[in-house]
C-alpha cells in the first residue's frame, strides 16, 4: 500500500510538474516587459528633457534679443510663444503686413533660424539625443506655427474679407508666408491657421479690450511622432 501511494504521489507530481515550468516562464517574461518599459519610458523622458532644454534656450534667446513694446514672448506648453499686436501689423480689415514691422519680423526670423532647436541636424553635441530619437522608434518634428486672431466686431459690408475667420486666416498665412522667406526655412515647417473672434484673451467690452484681441501668435515648438509609414 505504501509502495502504491507513492507511485500515485510522484505521478501526481510528474503531471503538475509542467505547471511550474510555465509559470516560472510567464514570471520572466512579465518580468522582462515591465523592464522593457522602465527603458523606454526612462528614454522617452530624456527625449523630452533635451527638447524642453533646446526650446528653453529659443525662449531665452528671443525674450532677451526682442525688445519692443508690442510684442511678448513666453514659454507655454506648447512651445514658445511670441504674440504680437495686430494694430502695429496691419491696417483695419486688411491683411497685408506693413513694411515698417519687417525689421522686427526679419529680427525675430534670424533667431529662430540661428536656435539649437531649429538646426539640432548640425549641432554635433546633439548627435546622441537624434540617435535615441531614432532608437525609440520616434521621429522629431519641428514646427513654426502662426495663429491669427481678430475682436468680435463684425466686418463690414463689401469688405475684402467676408468674416474675421478669414481674415486672421489671411493675416496668420501672410506673417508664415515672411518669416519663412526672412528665415530661409522650408515652408514644410510652418503652419497657420485663424481663430477669428473665438479665443479671446480677455472679455470683448471696450476698445482697449478688443485691442488686446487683436493679435498674432507665433509658436516654437519641438515635439516626437512615430513616423508615418508610406506603402
Amino acid at each position: 500500500m505504501e509502495r502504491r501511494g507513492v507511485s500515485q504521489s510522484e505521478a501526481r507530481a510528474k503531471s503538475t510538474s509542467w505547471a511550474i515550468t510555465y509559470g516560472d516562464m510567464v514570471t520572466l517574461l512579465l518580468t522582462f516587459f515591465i523592464l522593457l518599459l522602465v527603458i523606454m519610458n526612462d528614454a522617452e523622458k530624456h527625449i523630452d528633457r533635451v527638447i524642453n532644454m533646446l526650446l528653453d534656450e529659443s525662449f531665452q534667446e528671443l525674450a532677451e534679443n526682442v525688445t519692443s513694446s508690442y510684442v511678448m514672448v513666453e514659454r507655454v506648453t506648447k512651445g514658445v510663444k511670441i504674440t504680437l499686436a495686430s494694430g502695429r501689423l496691419f491696417k483695419s480689415m486688411d491683411a497685408d503686413v506693413q513694411t515698417a514691422v519687417y525689421p522686427l519680423l526679419q529680427q525675430i526670423s534670424g533667431i529662430i533660424k540661428l536656435s539649437r532647436v531649429v538646426r539640432v541636424h548640425d549641432d554635433p553635441d546633439l548627435g546622441k539625443f537624434l540617435e535615441s530619437v531614432e532608437k525609440a522608434g520616434r521621429e522629431l518634428n519641428i514646427e513654426i506655427r502662426c495663429e491669427g486672431h481678430t475682436d468680435d466686431e463684425s466686418l463690414p459690408a463689401g469688405a475684402k474679407y467676408e468674416s474675421n475667420w478669414d481674415l486672421s486666416t489671411a493675416r496668420a498665412l501672410n506673417i508664415v508666408k515672411l518669416l519663412s522667406l526672412f528665415a530661409e526655412i522650408p515652408q514644410e515647417k510652418f503652419s497657420a491657421m485663424g481663430y477669428g473672434e473665438f479665443r479671446p484673451v480677455v472679455t470683448n467690452v471696450d476698445a482697449v479690450s478688443r485691442s488686446k484681441n487683436r493679435r498674432v501668435e507665433i509658436y516654437l515648438d519641438a515635439f516626437i511622432t512615430t513616423p508615418t509609414v508610406t506603402n
